[in-house]
């Protein structure tokens, strides 16, 4: 028979619903990333920063890869629709290239550790970039809006994928150094300044530097 100290230990014990562990794991690893880097992180710290036993993150994880792929993929899906979503506000196709840049470097400001896990070198086995309906990943949807921006004669003639490539480069250096507060002495600190900075710097991209 338990004892009464017994059954109070055991009920003090997390209880969690379907589902709710993993997101709980999930959470506490871009915690600790954020607080301490990727050198903290482990699946123990993680489960102990979860409130769960060491073996709990194993129902879910079979190592601590796994455990960031899941994290850079649920990271993906959000930016691509943070950009999906900005797009589909514009009316032009300038206004969509144009939103598509904006949306990615706000999405890694507002999301530092998860954008960090997302492009880092811990991977044997890149994530899942598209979503599980197959729908367009963030990637796609740029080369698509260049593809839309040449049908209307603003963008030149010209290998999509090579210009795509160029517009991601300046567009994730951006992103890093906003991540990295590498511009902080610059006074690009909140959120409407790199706004502005992000459509300036598209808009560069767009247009040229040649007069």
């Amino acid at each position: 028979m338990a004892t009464r100290g017994t059954r109070k230990k055991t009920a003090d014990k997390p209880r969690y619903h379907h589902g709710d562990l993993r997101r709980a794991l999930l959470d506490a690893s871009l915690a600790l990333i954020s607080e301490e880097g990727f050198g903290a992180l482990s699946l123990r710290e993680v489960a102990r920063r979860a409130g769960v036993t060491h073996a709990a993150p194993y129902r879910h994880f079979p190592d601590k890869e796994a455990l960031l792929v899941a994290v850079a993929e649920e990271g993906f899906r959000a930016m691509t629709a943070r950009m999906k979503e900005r797009m589909g506000r514009e009316s032009t196709p300038e206004g969509r290239l144009l939103a598509c840049g904006v949306a990615y470097v706000l999405f890694a400001m507002e999301h530092p550790a998860h954008f960090r896990v997302m492009f880092g070198p811990h991977f044997t086995h890149p994530p899942e970039l598209s979503s599980a309906d197959g729908d367009v990943d963030s990637f796609g949807l740029l080369v698509g809006a260049l593809s839309e921006a040449q049908r209307a004669g603003m963008v030149r003639e010209g290998d999509n994928q090579l210009f795509a490539l160029s517009c991601w480069s300046m567009v994730h250096g951006l992103a890093s150094l906003l991540v990295d507060k590498l511009l902080d002495r610059s006074g690009v600190t909140t959120r409407d300044k790199a706004e502005a900075l992000a459509e300036q710097t598209v808009g560069v991209l767009l247009h040229g530097l040649v007069r």
